[in-house]
């Protein structure tokens, strides 16, 4: 796969459309005058302005055989040339052309110059791109940009790469040099084998399983094993942080015999990127292991406290019965024998341990508070809870450090043993609900119950960790993320461009004013049309009832065209289909090495055909060999996978295949390109890896394949998450990473992709939030003003806008969207912070306030407007029908993902997403043809028949069988489709 393929290096295309003719091949006035001043002569000045012309197109003096026939028409056109001759290229004429065209437009042809732009442009870019492709492109517009000639493809490639590696053989060489001969020992010993062919590498490399507590004590074993190895911390600052990303890919994806054949000093460097890059991942992994362990713990408590309900009862007559007992005691056996007696009663009714836990389960039921059921729980992880704490560098994200010295606290009380200890820390950070489990009284002294405190501390350790209250040290996922944002310093000169470019007021005062406009007028609005809106009924009490209008399609109609289409289809296999588009787009150009090297396959792109096909559908790399004709073992698909494929080269397929499929005319019928929908759907995963877990709506034990669908039916991007994680986390991720040609600016969801915070930053980021929400009736309406009232639609309103805190916070709010647009920061990564309720996070409270005036403002014309109602259903059941045709690609292993490494499950949610664009552009390619056999049949079709249809079609598409990868066959061309002449 030509490395050319995949970068922006111009190329004149086979055949050029009109629109393109006219628009970069057409000479104006001023450029035919200066040629008939070079040269005389039809002839002559007809070739002269097609190398001038492709020369401004091209940036570099195409090969003459290069030219495309319609280019050479259109000259002729433009010059009103009837003769029958053709451009002539000799070689005295081409070196006089080129010298004109080069003093005319100014252009530098200069090799050294244009060598020295390149080496610049590679020391200034290469450091911080991790893909080659993506340095040749940056290269590429500096010297168009400067006007430069562009250099042959293969000059500039050895230009490049040249270039390329003087800069990493300085990091490898640095690097060596600052290692000492025992660090150098150490880790080549960490390649080496042992008897059984294991070594230590792959020891680094193994993935965390499910967090029980053996499998945490696994993962603690192999943090303090990175920890004492770790000895090139203090180096990873020299290298860029894109190269370290990349060489610890590398690591990742070959064998230790493999890493011990490169030379020295790349080895060491190599591996001291993995093994840095490894023990701040196992880090991360134990912070997730102990979140979820408390989670877990928590969980548990709550069933114990929903069992108690059904045995409470005897419970409750047991300790009456107790209690009684002590009561009835005699007279004579109440004085300084009392405590024997009532030891002696409890001790024959079960014991005080029993006894006492009994209490708790009581306590628990009759205050509606599963707190007392926790101990049991905790018992059997609280050595290992102290354990991780006490290894991780833990710190406090801001100002608030009472979390911190009451982790301190805790870690002094580990070893006591007494029930109560010294209520010596502040616990305002807790709620009044934890505060009145941990406080108690002894002996009139306010003291602290030692196993309520731990628990308390642990369980805040776990949920300020999701709230960003508490952060990391040497942490990626769970470092501070104020670290992380633009500097406000380097906000001020692009706030201003910003607002405008979004139509949002520049300072506080501004921006409170038009949010409080907005919202009183969205309310008024409201409010004079209600007497004239029949779908809407407001009670006086605030209960709100919303009509449906019934629906006017005709479902035996459609479905009968769709049978009729469908019988007109050609019948394919997956392959197939795959291999047509693959023919038609080149999409396997993104595809392989990860060194950005060329291929080595004997046929690369039959091989990643393969792969598309046998990772898409999830059948694997042993099944995918016995399906497929030809040699291929599990091991080499498995190999190919490994090596030449990313999550970021599968996106940039699936690119072009959106692209083009936005290109045909009918799926402009189906919807709106500026409008997407989201939702996630369950993928069945093992349950022995860290990201699956019990989805209670779904059931079973997975993860969310999170979809981001046009309205034009094609998937525009995708995420891979745990099923605890709500969805809207990374709603706005999926429109900012998507880089195809649709960029909506219009998002619906339903229930899991709207919360107040992600309601403020798409208001921010200027996307406009319309989801479908279940329960909507149970959120509050906010009124602009205390003073505010309305005639019709009062009843509705419960609360008041604080202004306050959004003005306080506005440079803030305004701070983290510039971090996010500069790509600083993701959106995903402030959400699960700010998702998460903190009352220390004032920040989380702007977002908060300023997410209840859009979706207040919001929720007014979701109410009002039926047509909004109608087209937000439309569209979430748009991304509902392909979460069923995804999964019904995802054919293979049972639809169980059976990757436990979460880099290698993202792929193949991407193989999946990118296999179902494939087969919805094959399947309009092949609808439009039915619909031209039908024409021909004298059945007339309308636009309306085509618009009740989607590109979902399966009962024309073989799943099963043997396949065979056919690309050297000649491949129809996409016929044009005129939407007025097929259509009425």
């Amino acid at each position: 796969m030509a490395l050319i393929n995949k970068t922006i290096y111009p190329k004149l295309k086979k055949v050029l459309t009109q629109e393109e003719l006219s628009k970069f091949f057409t000479p104006t006035e001023d450029e035919i005058t200066f040629v008939k001043s070079e040269v005389k002569g039809d002839l002559n000045v007809f070739s002269f302005l097609i190398y001038l012309k492709t020369f401004q197109a091209l940036n570099y003096f195409p090969m003459v055989d290069e030219i495309p026939i319609s280019l050479i028409r259109h000259m002729k056109e433009i010059l009103h040339i009837r003769k029958k001759i053709k451009p002539e290229f000799k070689e005295r004429s081409i070196t006089r052309y080129k010298k004109s065209i080069r003093n005319y437009l100014n252009v530098i042809s200069d090799r050294d110059i244009i060598l020295e732009l390149t080496n610049d442009a590679v020391s200034e870019y290469e450091p911080t791109l991790e893909n080659i492709e993506d340095v040749f492109n940056a290269v590429l517009e500096k010297l168009i940009k400067n006007n430069c000639e562009l250099p042959a493809f293969s000059i500039l490639e050895r230009s490049i790469k040249s270039k390329q590696n003087e800069i990493n053989n300085k990091i490898f060489k640095y690097i060596s040099d600052n290692l000492s001969q025992q660090q150098k020992d150490l880790l080549d010993g960490i390649l080496k084998s042992t008897d059984s062919n294991f070594t230590n590498f792959n020891y680094i490399k193994e993935l965390p399983k499910s967090p029980s507590l053996t499998n945490i004590k696994a993962v603690q074993t192999n943090y303090n094993y990175l920890k004492e190895i770790n000895i090139g911390e203090f180096l990873i600052n020299t290298i860029p942080p894109s190269k370290v990303n990349k060489f610890t890919t590398l690591a990742n994806s070959l064998t230790a015999p493999e890493i011990r054949k490169f030379s020295d000093d790349k080895r060491y460097t190599i591996m001291i990127c993995f093994i840095y890059k490894s023990f701040i991942k196992t880090g991360d992994d134990l912070i997730t292991m102990l979140t979820k362990r408390i989670s877990k713990m928590h969980s548990k408590a709550k069933d114990d406290m929903k069992e108690t309900t059904e045995n409470q009862r005897s419970k409750s007559e047991n300790a009456v019965s107790i209690l009684h007992q002590i009561l009835l005691l005699p007279q004579e056996l109440r004085g300084v024998d009392f405590e024997k007696n009532v030891k002696s009663i409890i001790e024959k009714e079960g014991g005080h341990s029993n006894l006492l836990s009994d209490c708790e389960v009581l306590t628990a039921y009759h205050n509606n508070n599963y707190y007392p059921l926790l101990p049991k729980r905790f018992k059997s992880h609280r050595k290992t809870l102290f354990e991780i704490i006490k290894m991780l560098p833990i710190r406090s994200s801001n100002k608030d450090s009472s979390l911190m010295k009451a982790i301190e606290y805790l870690l002094s009380c580990e070893n006591k043993k007494s029930d109560y200890i010294d209520a010596s820390v502040d616990l305002s950070f807790a709620s009044e609900k934890w505060r009145k489990f941990v406080i108690t009284k002894n002996n009139k002294t306010e003291v602290f119950i030692r196993k309520h405190f731990e628990i308390c501390i642990f369980s805040y350790i776990s949920s300020e960790f999701k709230t960003g209250d508490l952060c990391a040290e040497f942490s990626e996922e769970y470092a501070d993320y104020r670290k992380q944002l633009l500097p406000w310093n380097d906000c001020i000169p692009i706030l201003n461009d910003y607002c405008n470019e979004m139509n949002l007021p520049n300072n506080p005062k501004d921006f409170i004013e038009s949010l409080k406009s907005q919202l009183d007028n969205k309310a008024k609005d409201v409010d004079k049309n209600y007497p004239k809106n029949s779908e809407i009924v407001i009670h006086p009490d605030g209960e709100v009832v919303l009509k449906k209008k019934k629906s006017t399609r005709n479902l035996i109609k459609i479905k009968e065209f769709k049978r009729v289409l469908e019988d007109k289809m050609t019948e394919r296999n997956i392959v197939e289909s795959i291999c047509k588009v693959e023919k038609h787009l080149n999409f396997t150009k993104h595809f392989g090495p990860l060194s950005g090297s060329e291929p080595k396959l004997s046929d690369a792109p039959s091989r990643y055909v393969l792969l598309t096909f046998g990772y898409g559908s999830n059948l694997g790399p042993a099944q995918t060999s016995k399906h497929v004709k030809g040699s291929i073992t599990p091991r080499e698909i498995q190999f190919t996978n490994q090596r030449h494929i990313t999550s970021e080269k599968l996106e940039k397929a699936m690119v072009d295949v959106i692209n083009e499929y936005n290109k045909l005319p009918i799926p402009k019928l189906w919807g709106d390109v500026n409008t997407v929908s989201a939702d996630g759907t369950k993928l069945d995963l093992y349950d022995e890896n860290l990201l699956s877990e019990y989805h209670i709506r779904y059931g079973g034990y997975g993860g969310i394949a999170y979809n981001h669908v046009s309205d034009r039916y094609i998937a525009l991007f995708s995420h891979f998450i745990p099923c605890g994680v709500w969805e809207a986390v990374y709603i706005i991720d999926g429109l900012l990473k998507n880089k195809s040609d649709i960029q909506p600016d219009t998002v619906h969801a339903d229930t899991q992709g709207q919360s107040v915070t992600v309601f403020a930053l798409t208001h921010l980021l200027g996307i406009k939030l319309m989801p479908r929400i279940r329960n909507w009736k149970d959120l509050k309406f906010y009124r602009p003003y205390k003073e505010s009232r309305y005639n019709h639609i009062d009843s509705l309103f419960k609360d008041t806008i604080n202004w306050d805190i959004i003005e306080t916070h506005f440079e803030d709010l305004m701070q983290i969207v510039l971090s996010i647009k500069s790509g600083k920061i993701l959106p995903s990564t402030l959400l699960r912070k700010l998702n998460n309720y903190s009352k220390k996070n004032r920040l989380f409270q702007a977002f908060r306030e300023l997410g209840n005036v859009v979706r207040t403002i919001y929720l007014l014309e979701f109410i009002s407007n039926i047509r909004l109602r109608e087209k937000i259903t439309e569209s979430t059941n748009k991304t509902e029908a392909y979460n069923a045709f995804m999964k019904w690609i995802l054919f293979g292993g049972d639809g169980v993902i059976r990757e436990n490494d979460l880099d290698e499950q993202t792929k193949v949610v991407k193989y999946n997403e990118l296999l179902a664009n494939i087969l919805i552009f094959q399947n309009t390619v092949d609808m439009m043809d039915a619909i031209k056999k039908l024409n021909s049949d004298g059945i007339e079709v309308s636009k309306e028949d085509i618009k009740n249809l989607s590109p979902y079609l399966t009962s024309h598409i073989k799943r099963f069988g043997e396949y065979t990868i056919d690309l050297d066959s000649e491949v129809e061309p996409i016929l044009s489709f005129e939407v007025d002449k097929f259509l009425k």
